[in-house]
């Protein structure tokens, strides 16, 4: 008897120490604090009467019992047809650190959580898990009873529509015309042009996949490519007279580019633009590993 009060007391302590992090998940899937305490609530009665004997990640399991609880109450919402009383100031975590409250204050804004409350419940905790607080799909799969690649897509799908929402049209735009700038003057061989669009800090990074397969067409001028090339004339000099069959593509929501053969694309450059007049491509992603580009939402000819 003594043991299993102390196997109780010990847990009981444990989640207590774990609750801030709890209620943040909480709060950035539900939206609203009473919502978040309530689901931390239902969480610790559910850990209570549970055999912990097996749990080697005891923090992390705590996680995926309190998001499947607010995934359940997430579809409550949404088949009632409800909306959340959130976002309010009493949303911040209660007895959080200043650290924890910055981090929430970022996370999760009034716009944001407008966004948020469009999606479908799963596309909600996906995005949550990963994107906010770094959980694998191979952790989020079982939550949102996916598998790992299904969890990236709903992940990715979620993201779009974040981004799309958070980003100005006129950002947006101007984003369109300098990916746009930048594909022209690979295909015209023009250097300075392509320095014009270019961060002079830029970076230009490639999947282990890309690095393959120029490598392999080096003799046929195949761009000399390393994990990263660093410097707007090093990137510059990568792509001066390529680029001749990109596409424009909209990537998770964003102007890019692909390279696609009947339709079916074999590679994606994914750009990082600064923000404001006269912003400059500060960043190009070039993606060809099939997995991760099954994880990002790509439409052609859109971008």
């Amino acid at each position: 008897m003594d043991d299993q009060k102390d196997d109780n007391d010990w847990l009981a302590k444990r989640f207590d120490d774990s609750r801030p992090h709890l209620r943040a998940v909480a709060l950035r899937m539900l939206g609203a604090a009473g919502e978040a305490d309530d689901a931390v609530q239902e969480a610790w009665l559910k850990v209570s009467r549970s055999d912990t004997g097996g749990v080697e990640n005891l923090g992390g399991w705590l996680t995926t019992v309190v998001a499947r609880v607010c995934l359940d109450m997430l579809r409550s919402r949404r088949a009632r047809g409800e909306q959340p009383l959130g976002p309010a100031v009493d949303a911040l975590p209660a007895g959080g650190n200043p650290e924890t409250e910055v981090a929430f204050a970022d996370a999760i804004g009034p716009a944001l959580l407008v966004v948020l409350d469009m999606l479908a419940p799963q596309e909600r905790v996906a995005f949550v898990l990963h994107d906010m607080f770094d959980l694998s799909f191979e952790e989020i799969a079982p939550i949102v009873e996916r598998t790992p690649a299904a969890a990236r897509q709903l992940a990715s799908r979620a993201r779009r529509r974040v981004r799309g929402a958070a980003a100005p049209p006129a950002d947006v735009a101007q984003h369109r015309e300098l990916v746009g700038a930048f594909l022209a003057a690979s295909r015209d061989g023009d250097f300075d042009r392509l320095l014009a669009v270019l961060s002079p800090d830029a970076v230009l990074r490639a999947d282990a996949k890309a690095l393959r397969v120029a490598a392999a067409y080096q003799d046929r001028g195949g761009p000399v490519l390393a994990p990263e090339v660093r410097g707007a004339a090093e990137v510059a000099r990568a792509f001066q007279g390529r680029a001749t069959d990109a596409l424009p593509a909209l990537i998770d929501g964003e102007p890019g580019a692909v390279w696609a053969v009947r339709g079916q694309v074999r590679s994606a450059f994914v750009f990082t633009i600064a923000g404001g007049p006269g912003g400059r491509i500060t960043g190009i992603n070039l993606v060809m590993d099939d997995d991760q580009l099954g994880a990002i939402d790509i439409e052609i000819g859109v971008g």
